[in-house]
C-alpha cells in the first residue's frame, strides 16, 4: 500500500478525509484500546451515507470482515474492507456517543462526543447535517449473547492495530477518536476510560 500522507487525530477529536474511488485509507490505534468511530458520505451527495445496518444485512455479519463491501443507505457499495489488523474486534451496532448518552449514564455538564465531532467537521466543510448516521466502531469490543443481550467487555485491542479500507466511490470519510471516558456497568469502550490518539494514512 503506497501512502501519501499520515495524520494524527488527537484524543477526543475527529478529522475528515477526501478519499477518491480506488484510494485506500488506513486507520490505526497506536497505543491500542481506543475506539475509532468511522463515518462516510458520498462526496457528490451527502444525502447518501455509509449504513452499517444495510451492510450487515447483506454481509450477514454484525462485524466488518476482510472483503466485505460496506454499503450506503441506498444499498450501493461505498467501500471495501481490504485488511483487518484488529483481530476482528469491531462493532456495527452502537450509535455514536452524544451528550444525551453521557447524561443517561450520569455525567453532569457538557462532554465531547463523536456526534459533535461529526457535526463540527462537516460544518467546517460547509455542510449542516441533521442526521447522525450509525458509525462503524473500529477497535470496539462488543458481544451479542444467545439471548440477544449486548455488552461491551474490556477493550482488548492491541497497540498498532489497524484496518485498511478501499473506496468504491468518491467519499468523505470521517474518523473520530471516541471520547468515551467512563465505564458504566462494565461498558468499557476505551480501556480503563483512557482516550488516546488515532493515526490515519491515505
Amino acid at each position: 500500500m503506497r501512502l501519501n500522507k499520515k495524520i494524527t487525530i488527537p484524543a477526543r477529536d475527529a478529522q475528515a478525509f477526501d478519499i477518491l474511488s480506488g484510494d485506500r485509507i488506513r486507520i490505526s490505534t497506536p497505543k491500542g484500546y481506543q475506539a475509532a468511530d468511522f463515518f462516510a458520505y458520498n462526496a457528490h451527495s451527502i444525502d447518501e451515507w455509509l449504513s452499517p445496518p444495510h451492510t450487515w444485512i447483506a454481509s450477514t455479519s454484525v462485524k466488518p470482515r476482510p472483503d466485505d463491501i460496506l454499503l450506503s443507505r441506498f444499498r450501493r457499495p461505498m467501500l471495501k474492507m481490504v485488511e483487518d489488523g484488529g483481530d476482528g474486534i469491531h462493532d456495527m451496532l452502537l450509535p455514536a456517543c452524544d451528550q444525551f448518552r453521557y447524561e443517561f449514564f450520569g455525567h453532569v455538564g457538557p462532554h465531547p462526543s463523536c456526534s459533535d465531532n461529526l457535526m463540527n467537521v462537516m460544518r467546517r466543510r460547509g455542510y449542516e447535517i441533521n442526521v447522525i448516521p450509525q458509525p462503524i466502531n473500529f477497535f470496539t469490543n462488543t458481544n451479542v449473547q444467545k439471548d440477544g443481550s449486548l455488552f461491551a467487555p474490556k477493550n482488548i485491542v492491541k497497540p498498532n492495530s489497524y484496518v485498511i479500507l478501499e473506496a468504491i466511490m468518491d467519499t468523505i470519510c470521517i474518523v473520530s477518536s471516541c471520547p468515551f471516558d467512563i465505564n458504566p456497568n462494565g461498558w468499557e469502550i476505551n480501556a480503563n476510560g483512557v482516550v488516546t490518539e488515532l493515526e490515519v494514512e491515505i
